[in-house]
């Protein structure tokens, strides 16, 4: 088995990819929308991946965020708001926010457990500024950190108790970033003092977080030389220093624009400075083989720590479907009138 959660080209597997998977045994898969037709063909394709790998402790991940970024969506799946409408419902009512959020990510949950998909990149830990570029905008909950990291502990409760496993991102801020770093590096000159009272403060407060994702953001402060991806200071220093994150880091997607050098330079690198798991995302064979190339296998440590893992992905929850999405449905219309006044 291979440290790398690898994306697939399409929503069938083709022969060369069951083939490629199974030699290689990652970790792991993350879908896109490009991956998801209809719920059967969803299930059927999480099957094969899992059957490439003929082994219980597969993850599959999928960014199951709401708003603008939510890859199962209508008309097979509701439309789930982004996370700013409960950020901007609890500064009216926090006891309707909190309890919408908590439906909101069962509701998620249980689309994902359906499919088998095990995984959920949320909650966006992220906290912005004004003139910050919006790749993360309503994506964040609020430009407070406390009631960030607040609503956070909702989400990865919500979501642990479902037989999800959450992800938190991007460690250690992302919303500061001037540029889109699909795009570009985003480098980000604030002392690392304001770094401490702000961007870092959710990410500590959810150290127990089983999973992190990593910014490909330069922070000029810490480390001017390299993104936090790949630099050994931010990782040791911060992420698993300062912030106190014992859970398993894995990267943003190394095909992503911010990073230099090919993909076995920077899932190398990656690796190198502190990483867990490499990501890559876009299903591209050649660079796929690329990174596969370029790792060892998964060392005994992170084994034992995907280990524990299971129990929360394979758990058997089950819950009255409708009788919350009726719940659910009544709050949030209760959540809108509040915020539209």
């Amino acid at each position: 088995m291979k440290p790398v959660i690898f994306g697939c080209s399409g929503p069938v597997l083709s022969d060369v990819e069951r083939e490629f998977f199974a030699t290689v045994q990652p970790v792991g898969f993350i879908l896109f929308a490009r991956n998801i037709q209809s719920p059967q063909q969803l299930l059927t394709l999480t099957t094969d991946l899992r059957l490439c790998l003929d082994r219980p402790d597969v993850l599959i991940a999928i960014d199951q965020e709401g708003g603008r970024v939510q890859r199962m969506t209508v008309p097979h799946w509701q439309k789930y708001p982004p996370m700013a409408v409960f950020g901007d419902c609890a500064s009216i009512d926090r006891t309707l926010a909190e309890h919408a959020l908590a439906m909101n990510c069962m509701l998620i949950a249980d689309d994902l457990r359906r499919v088998g998909i095990n995984v959920d990149c949320l909650p966006v830990l992220d906290v912005p500024v004004d003139d910050g570029d919006q790749i993360i905008g309503d994506r964040a909950f609020a430009k407070d950190p406390e009631l960030v990291a607040e609503l956070g502990r909702i989400v990865v409760d919500s979501f642990t108790g479902a037989g999800v496993l959450p992800v938190m991102k991007h460690i250690p801020g992302h919303g500061r970033a001037l540029v889109d770093s699909h795009k570009d590096l985003p480098r980000v000159s604030t002392p690392l003092d304001t770094l401490r009272s702000t961007d870092f403060t959710p990410f500590k407060s959810l150290a127990d977080c089983p999973l992190g994702m990593t910014a490909h953001i330069v922070f000029e402060d810490i480390d001017p030389g390299r993104p936090a991806t790949t630099s050994s200071r931010v990782i040791t220093d911060v992420i698993r220093g300062e912030l106190g994150f014992e859970g398993i880091l894995m990267t943003d997607d190394l095909s992503m624009d911010a990073l230099q050098g090919d993909m076995a330079d920077r899932a190398t690198a990656s690796l190198a400075a502190g990483c867990d798991l490499i990501l890559h995302c876009n299903g591209d064979m050649n660079e796929m083989k690329a990174v596969a190339g370029a790792l060892d296998t998964v060392p005994g440590q992170l084994q034992t720590r995907l280990n524990t893992l299971m129990p929360v992905s394979n758990s058997n929850t089950s819950i009255d479907r409708n009788k919350l999405e009726a719940d659910y449905c009544a709050a949030m219309k209760r959540l809108y009138r509040l915020i539209e006044g």
